[in-house]
């Protein structure tokens, strides 16, 4: 109300109740903020403000959460580079967003042998 609906605090506070709703396992609700918060971080901060690329990061967890790592990867694949050119490639954020989208593609890669070993079965 204070800062109205498009505030980088606003998009802050909904990007933190999303991290909460993803962690205790609602994932519908945590999508619907996270992507709601990301789309105003773009729209204020730009594309890319490293809020932008932590909100990335954040809605591409919870798509890793849920199994759906074609969603997730683009996602952290976007984020990376924003990160590394705007914080440097030390920065503990960086370094957090490179080692997500290492192990997302260690999980699609596994996904897409085993949807590749149950087509094989039928």
């Amino acid at each position: 109300k204070v800062l109205g609906k498009e505030h980088p605090d606003t998009a802050t506070s909904l990007n933190n109740l999303a991290g909460l709703y993803h962690a205790i396992g609602e994932y519908e609700r945590a999508e619907l903020l996270y992507t709601r918060a990301l789309s105003i971080i773009e729209k204020v901060l730009g594309k890319e403000h490293p809020d932008t690329a932590t909100f990335l990061n954040n809605l591409a967890g919870l798509y890793q959460a849920k199994g759906e790592y074609e969603r997730a990867e683009p996602l952290y694949t976007r984020a990376l580079p924003i990160l590394v050119k705007k914080l440097g490639n030390k920065h503990p954020n960086t370094i957090t967003c490179r080692e997500n989208l290492r192990k997302c593609r260690f999980d699609l890669k596994n996904y897409n042998k085993t949807k590749m070993i149950m087509r094989k079965k039928r």
